[in-house]
């Protein structure tokens, strides 16, 4: 066995058994294997399971619709978007972060209650609640900037936090 120069790590060493094999073939350790084939195994038994629905073709259509509006219009709106941020606050990583998250916030939000946002089957609403949707608009702009808020509040706590420690330590 070749000697190596300086320190080992735990990496370098030399594993043992079918467990180091599986380790250094797949690149981490087998019960990520395992859980992974679980995983893809259970997603494939679903999908067997709708494709014997009805509405397998509906829920196909809609899902290659999704995958298509992501890639080709939310993707790169919310990649431009990023960059843009990135060039106004530059290099304040925990600014950028701090408005990264409750846009994403929002953004969820406003995906799964967009129906109710936009009054999307008002009629079918309300027959169905006995409510109208005229609410959500005004509860989803009132909970975004209540995220908005929250997340300047912290880092506003934050930056006081690390004045504080800096003008401590100096």
């Amino acid at each position: 066995m070749a000697e190596r120069d300086g320190p080992t790590t735990g990496r370098d060493r030399p594993t043992a058994g079918r467990a180091g094999r599986l380790r250094a073939a797949y690149g981490a350790a087998p019960w990520h294997f395992v859980l992974v084939t679980a995983v893809i195994v259970l997603a494939g038994w679903v999908a067997l399971r709708l494709a014997q629905e009805a509405t397998f073709g509906r829920m196909l259509l809609w899902f290659v619709g999704a995958v298509i509006a992501h890639d080709l219009v939310l993707f790169p709106v919310y990649a431009s978007v990023d960059r843009v941020l990135r060039a106004v606050v530059r290099d304040r990583v925990t600014l950028l972060n701090h408005l990264r998250v409750p846009a994403l916030g929002t953004a969820l939000l406003f995906v799964v209650y967009s129906p109710g946002i936009l009054r999307w089957g008002e009629t079918t609403h309300e027959a169905a609640t006995g409510q109208t949707q005229r609410p959500y608009l005004v509860r989803w702009l009132v909970l975004s900037a209540a995220l908005f808020l929250l997340s300047a509040i912290v880092y506003l706590l934050r930056r006081r936090q690390a004045s504080r420690h800096r003008s401590e330590s100096a």
